[in-house]
């Protein structure tokens, strides 16, 4: 499974990447927060993989909580209007899968 959410971070931030600019254009803190805690899934995950068993759960932790925070963010994205609902969808998908995955991770 550790594979899979890692390949899934990947492809939320290349879904993530069209809505950057405009997001950036309106909100730049927004845009960066977006970026950071997006980034930070993925490479918490990746360091996971090559942990000992309590730190790969910690940092299973770790990359659920960058995952809501993304996911918050993306919806105050939609609530100033920077992006359409739309087009946030398709990420918020990948964030519901992400955080589910993260989830049964850190309990095994």
């Amino acid at each position: 499974m550790a594979l899979q959410v890692a390949e899934l971070s990947i492809q939320l931030i290349e879904t993530l990447q069209p809505l950057m600019p405009r997001i950036k254009s309106k909100d730049k803190a927004l845009e960066d927060q977006i970026r950071r805690a997006a980034s930070s899934i993925s490479l918490n995950i990746g360091e996971a993989e090559f942990s000992d068993p309590g730190n790969r759960r910690a940092r299973f932790h770790t990359a659920a909580g960058s995952a809501g925070e993304t996911r918050n963010a993306l919806r105050v994205a939609v609530a100033w209007r920077l992006v359409a609902p739309s087009e946030a969808e398709p990420a918020q998908q990948l964030l519901r899968r992400i955080i589910a995955m993260l989830w049964r991770l850190t309990r095994g």
